[in-house]
């Protein structure tokens, strides 16, 4: 990765035009070909950027852009349309490459495969005399996330998420909808569990007569975080 601070003015041309005007920024050009311009604030998105495949020349300025003092001119090409980045570089702070290597890429904790697999591990968790009959329950439109059988022996279908919204109670009353016409697993009642529950979510699930349950991740791990807390 090549890392570059520049006082430097940016043109984007291709399916709109966009220009950056003369400012100190960050240039990140990739060894996948991207050039991304970041300032110093906007969080983490760049200002402006140009995706892989792409292909950058550093050129000489004509005299019009040398006469305005800049030093050099990257030529940043699409391969695959005619989007272009041009970047007028000014005058140039820091210009360093680094070998980063292969990334590994993001290892996501408390996604909602571990979430199951914990539910189905502590299935006592929805209550008292539960059983787990299996996970991924299939039917004709999908699986279920862990279909149990409570206390008094009914079937009970659970839908998880980690962040429980209106999409995810639609989903779970589908599967009760297609479920309920089955006599062996009828009558058949839905747990909508999550980390954390919307409200305009948990009304439209009580108002279905799905029973909502929030789920504490880290108990479920077997994480004390007590240190933590004030109270």
């Amino acid at each position: 990765m090549r890392l570059v601070i520049a006082r430097c003015s940016v043109d984007y041309e291709g399916r709109l035009r966009a220009h950056l005007p003369l400012a100190t920024r960050l240039l990140m050009v990739k060894a996948d070909g991207s050039v991304l311009v970041h300032s110093d604030g906007g969080s983490y998105k760049p200002l402006n950027w140009m995706s892989p495949p792409a292909v950058m020349r550093d050129t000489i300025p004509d005299e019009t852009d040398r006469q305005a003092g800049v030093e050099s001119v990257w030529h940043v090409a699409h391969q695959k349309s005619d989007d272009r980045l041009i970047v007028r570089i000014y005058e140039t702070l820091h210009d360093s490459n680094h070998e980063l290597g292969l990334d590994p890429g993001l290892i996501k904790d408390g996604v909602e495969a571990d979430l199951q697999r914990l539910l189905a591990e502590q299935i006592e968790t929805l209550g008292a005399g539960y059983t787990l009959v299996r996970r991924e329950y299939m039917t004709a439109i999908g699986p279920v996330d862990i279909l149990a059988r409570d206390a008094a022996g009914a079937t009970v279908a659970v839908e998880l998420k980690r962040r429980g919204d209106i999409d995810g109670v639609e989903q779970l009353t589908r599967y009760l909808e297609l479920m309920n016409r089955d006599p062996r697993l009828a009558p058949v009642r839905g747990v909508f569990a999550a980390q954390q529950i919307k409200p305009q979510a948990r009304t439209l699930a009580e108002d279905r007569g799905i029973q909502c349950l929030v789920l504490d991740y880290d108990a479920m791990r077997g994480v004390d975080d007590s240190a933590s807390r004030l109270f």
